[in-house]
């Protein structure tokens, strides 16, 4: 379905409108809940517009004009959301930024090509702005959240800003105050969140006031949320998905939305993700496929902990379980149905107590990420706690499709939010019909105005309104989006085929061993390749076996074999064949010597691999894979990479 022209038109709804509606619509109810002591404090929707309204009016009196951009670089916590809007009362632009930026670089990047004129941050995020300010003239003030014991130029403490927003309201009426904010309009520009990398330049998305009430009410005709439930944001908040999901959905509800205490360190605040689910005991929580798996270990330990009966009952109930529930809940149970009074009887002896270790509410997890693996989707059905996959993206702000409680099938994105218009199209931009794989393009309010100061990309990337994704997918003939991987990262063969690689990818590390992460490549060439990230612990575990160990060269060609050997089982006589095309699985592989990660630029903030960057890194190894020495996958640097 289609939006009608009268729609934007008809009805102006920015973000300060959505909040304003909240407020008078759920005055006490608790919005905020933020642990900095021993216990998690609520703050309501009253007393959050009372501190937007005191921040938003120091930011007018510090000289915040209507257009001005500033940066926000903190921790989850309160003064992130109340920081925001407060921006918006002022009527600027905020420029969420990534607390895992560590290079100057990359963050002055931002701030340079954002046109930054203030920044909000942290005390913790405090020392990398200082180290990059004097080469950030536009910035005219630095707006820093927590005490700290000398200010140096430009900086000014929090509390000093709210003592000029309540000196100001003082001296001003309340409509001279809201008149700014009032005066936003739809198009009018609320953040420009900046790609996680995936590029030398980044990106910035601009997305608009209506982007995100437009999102948030598509994303509301997929999941029934009343002003009774809480979530805890998981994910930073400068995340698209965090903010519309995490705590606009929940404003625009009446609901509330907590934010993960943070520690000294960030090892520590990710420590404190369990004990805070516990205690505010949420009912969905957003999540990404690296926690998800995290949380299932721990699930599995703690089992295993409680001894072989407990873990005989568990094993047991996940089977029945899964069984029950099958991959849909599309699909009649038929026979199936006879189970429901097992599947009753282990959850309130065995799966209800997991449950309490997520706090004994949790409903459902939504992950929006990277794909989900259909396994650990079928585990959380088991245990009483679905995760669903959605698909979205920052150009998209970000929700175009997800599963849920109403309707599910695991492989699938879920359905579309309403209302929305897509199509599949091949590569020359043709539409395709109904269950054909090509690049998923869709349209509608949320599709972002641009990208900021690049009309090159923007052209690119939005025609005629329609948003062409760069993802690889198709619509089931039920309706249901299934996602497929990158339209732009397909295996290319020598005579013209394409194939989409990441089935193959997830099965290799969901089934081997001794690979713990990678990426295939071919570009039109003869055959196949991988570029793989051992386990070397596994390695070592089996080479212990055959008396060897990884400080021989004898023992890195075991090594090399077992990994080899490892592949083979998705070949023809292997276990796992049949499972892909033989043509697309790799002829040969290289061993890295390093893992993707976040800090080598390899994989962004969202956990996805940056395909391009491996590519580009390791364009030595990937031509010398393609020369008969390379090919054999007993060469030196495979051999080196074991060491």
């Amino acid at each position: 379905m289609r939006h009608g022209a009268q729609d934007k038109d008809f009805m102006k709804k920015t973000l300060v409108d959505l909040f304003e509606e909240s407020v008078r619509n759920y005055p006490n109810n608790t919005f905020l809940l933020e642990k900095t002591d021993k216990v998690f404090e609520p703050t309501t929707y009253t007393q959050v517009k009372e501190k937007v309204y005191q921040l938003g009016a120091g930011l007018q009196a510090l000289g915040v004009k209507k257009g001005d951009n500033m940066a926000l670089l903190s921790e989850g916590r309160n003064m992130w959301i109340i920081g925001e809007l407060a921006m918006f009362y002022a009527g600027a632009t905020n420029v969420p930024l990534s607390i895992k930026l560590e290079e100057s670089n990359d963050l002055m990047f931002r701030l340079i090509h954002g046109d930054v004129k203030y920044i909000m941050v942290s005390g913790t995020q405090l020392k990398k702005v200082r180290l990059i300010k004097d080469k950030l003239p536009l910035v005219e003030k630095i707006i820093v959240f927590d005490a700290q014991e000398k200010y140096e130029e430009r900086e000014i403490a929090l509390s000093e800003v709210q003592q000029m927003g309540d000196d100001w309201l003082k001296t001003h009426t309340m409509e001279e105050f809201l008149a700014v904010g009032q005066s936003l309009q739809n198009d009018d520009i609320a953040t420009i969140t900046y790609t996680s990398g995936t590029t030398a330049d980044p990106k910035g998305v601009v997305l608009t006031h209506r982007n995100y009430t437009a999102n948030v009410e598509q994303s509301c005709t997929l999941l029934y949320i009343d002003q009774s439930w809480r979530t805890l944001i998981i994910l930073p908040l400068d995340h698209c998905f965090a903010h519309v999901v995490g705590f606009y959905i929940m404003m625009s509800r009446g609901a509330t939305a907590a934010t993960v205490q943070v520690g000294r360190t960030g090892a520590e605040t990710l420590r404190n993700i369990p004990i805070n689910i516990k205690e505010v005991r949420p009912h969905f929580i957003l999540s990404v496929p690296s926690l998800a798996k995290n949380f299932k270990k721990s699930i599995e330990s703690n089992i295993k902990k409680k001894g072989a009966l407990t873990e005989c009952l568990f094993n047991w109930g996940m089977a029945i379980n899964q069984c029950y529930y099958g991959d849909s809940n599309l699909d009649r149970k038929g026979l199936r149905a006879l189970l429901k009074p097992l599947v009753a009887l282990f959850d309130k002896v065995v799966f209800s107590k997991v449950r309490e270790g997520f706090g004994g509410e949790i409903k459902f997890f939504v992950g929006g990420g990277a794909l989900l693996d259909k396994d650990l989707q079928k585990f959380y059905v088991g245990v009483g706690m679905p995760m669903f996959q959605g698909y979205g993206l920052s150009e998209a702000t970000p929700v175009i499709s997800s599963n849920g409680p109403d309707l599910y099938r695991f492989g699938s994105s879920g359905k579309l939010v309403k209302p929305i218009e897509i199509k599949i199209c091949d590569s020359d931009g043709k539409e395709l019909p109904t269950g054909e794989l090509g690049e998923i393009v869709v349209k509608g309010e949320n599709v972002m105005k641009g990208y900021w100061k690049n009309p090159d990309s923007t052209a690119d990337t939005v025609r005629d309104g329609w948003l062409y994704t760069g993802d690889l997918g198709y619509m089931s003939e039920e309706n249901l989006l299934y996602v497929k991987g990158r339209f732009k990262s397909l295996l290319i063969s020598s005579d013209g085929e394409k194939y989409s690689p990441e089935g193959i990818e997830e099965a290799f590390v969901e089934h081997l061993p001794t690979v713990d992460q990678v990426i295939l490549y071919n570009n039109q060439s003869p055959y196949t390749i991988a570029l793989l990230v051992p386990n070397k612990e596994n390695i070592r575990t089996r080479l212990k076996e055959q008396g060897l160990d990884l400080t021989t060269e004898e023992g890195r060609k075991a090594g090399v074999e077992i990994i080899d050997a490892d592949i083979a089982r998705f070949k023809k006589g292997g276990d796992l064949a049949e499972l892909f095309p033989d043509r697309w699985l790799p002829s040969t592989f290289a061993v890295l010597p390093e893992a993707f990660t976040e800090q080598n630029g390899m994989m962004n903030s969202t956990m996805k691999i940056v395909r391009g960057k491996i590519e580009k890194a390791y364009a030595d190894r990937i031509e010398a894979l393609y020369t008969p020495e390379g090919k054999s996958c007993f060469n030196e640097k495979n051999l080196d990479s074991l060491k």
